[in-house]
């Protein structure tokens, strides 16, 4: 798997080459059960840990996938890397990884 890092550098390496953008996404869906005990825990208050383990979940997705893509394009590494959510439509979000692809010296 390709390196990420949120950095603008590789610690002790020379980025050589930009080979541009690599992004990783992936759009969830709540689902009955779950949401039935989330809302359940929204009385009490705190954490909702059913929906804190979905978007874990979706978040190692997208960095997958943005590792694949960074791989598919010859990357050593992925410098900047940020993450996005957002809402797609009633129900379902959007979790995006994306940075730099480089090759390194």
């Amino acid at each position: 798997m390709v390196a990420w890092y949120t950095t603008e550098h590789v610690a002790g390496k020379e980025i050589i080459e930009h080979l541009g953008v690599a992004t990783g996404s992936t759009i969830r869906a709540r689902n009955i059960g779950r949401d039935i005990v989330a809302g359940l825990r929204t009385i009490v208050g705190g954490e909702v840990p059913e929906y804190t383990e979905m978007m874990a979940h979706a978040r190692n997705q997208a960095i997958e996938r943005m590792q694949q893509k960074a791989a598919d394009l010859g990357a050593d590494a992925i410098v900047c890397v940020r993450f996005s959510t957002a809402m797609i439509m009633q129900g379902t979000a959007e979790v995006m990884a994306f940075g730099t692809a480089v090759k390194l010296k």
